[in-house]
């Protein structure tokens, strides 16, 4: 019989990871907050009242995402089709949750595993050297659970984590670089490099992060056009901080970006950017990067660099350079992340003022380089 796991399960659960795994095991922390959590599912099969296997499946928030972060069967039931069973369960589950792509990552070296999950339709569209705890190469898997929806993708944007809390910027724009010139770098030095030359110095508290204008004038550095579409004029999140000090400091450092960027005269547009125009600019071959509040996707209130790899009639695709490892995320939640139209428009918004900014960064054509 296949049900969700309660408290009680913890114990059979423990037992499993220790006979199943020799190393990556889920603890007893982490299977109580994993089965207590609002945004996972832990689905058990259990015979004659013992669990004797499970999938844990985790919903990434604000996003149409699901990944089976491990399964498990014990020894006496494997070849019995339990597996299969529990993972079409957990599709199940994933898509009465709204989820329209489930992913997850494999074991170079578990032969049963690949096995079962190419025969249910899972495609391997990526691999991780060293992922383990062993040094295992992983081999990650997704599978459309709507097959009717797919993201026409232009470009092919490379992934890039951001390795500061306050990069998401630069990280952002190097993805949109690099799916526009593949020799372009990616890497901390160029990380950091952009961030010193964009940032607005007191964007949010802590180190500054990084706004509009200066990412754009990073991008046109670097030879490549882009076009800005802001909300507000040279104030931009100026509001986000108190001290007079540091609004005049913003204000100056955002005015001096402003005079480049005309100088070089690269297109700003004081006026918001939809859905449908950023997917017209998206199939004339330029690459979005949108600022949204990150607070439908991680319950906080900050402002957030995504880069944006597609869209189809119902879903935008976004690459997030944040990979949330407190709840148990990987790379797979922040790569080519489906998020509803209708949701990235309220995303989209950041603060009270409902602030928009979105680059489109392009290649420059040959009689302006």
């Amino acid at each position: 019989m296949i049900r969700p796991a309660t408290l009680d399960d913890v114990d059979d659960l423990l037992r499993l990871e220790e006979t199943c795994f020799q190393t990556d095991r889920l603890s007893r922390r982490q299977f109580r907050y994993m089965i207590a959590r609002a945004h996972s599912d832990v689905l058990v099969h259990a015979q004659d009242g013992r669990v004797e296997a499970y999938v844990l499946t985790l919903y990434s928030r604000g996003t149409s995402m699901a990944r089976i972060y491990s399964i498990a069967v014990s020894a006496t039931l494997r070849g019995q089709g339990v597996g299969r069973a529990l993972v079409e369960a957990a599709e199940t589950r994933a898509k009465a949750e709204g989820r329209i792509t489930l992913r997850l990552e494999i074991r170079r070296d578990n032969a049963a595993s690949l096995a079962l999950f190419r025969a249910l339709g899972y495609r391997q569209f990526d691999q991780v050297p060293d992922y383990y705890e062993d040094h295992m190469e992983a081999l990650r898997f997704e599978k459309s659970l709507a097959p009717q929806f797919k993201a026409e993708q232009v470009q092919v944007v490379p992934y890039y984590e951001q390795t500061l809390d306050f990069t998401c910027g630069p990280a952002s724009l190097m993805m949109a670089m690099r799916a526009l010139q593949p020799e372009q770098p990616m890497d901390r030095t160029l990380e950091l490099r952009i961030w010193r030359e964009a940032t607005t110095i007191f964007m949010t508290s802590g180190h500054g992060g990084c706004g509009p204008f200066g990412l754009g004038l990073s991008a046109w550095h670097r030879g490549f056009d882009v076009e800005i579409f802001v909300s507000d004029g040279a104030n931009f999140l100026v509001d986000s901080v108190r001290s007079d000090l540091k609004k005049e400091v913003m204000r100056l450092v955002q005015e001096d970006f402003l005079a480049e960027l005309e100088a070089h005269d690269v297109p700003i547009h004081f006026t918001p950017l939809r859905v449908a125009d950023l997917k017209a600019r998206f199939e004339a071959g330029g690459i979005p990067v949108v600022l949204i509040s990150s607070y439908r996707i991680y319950g906080e209130k900050f402002p957030h660099w995504v880069v944006v790899t597609g869209f189809d009639e119902r879903f935008v695709y976004v690459h997030d350079p944040f990979i949330d490892y407190e709840q148990g995320e990987t790379a797979l939640d922040s790569i080519n992340m489906p998020i509803l139209q209708k949701e990235f428009e309220h995303m989209t918004r950041y603060g009270r003022a409902g602030l928009k900014a979105v680059l489109i960064v392009s290649r420059r054509e040959a009689a302006d380089a």
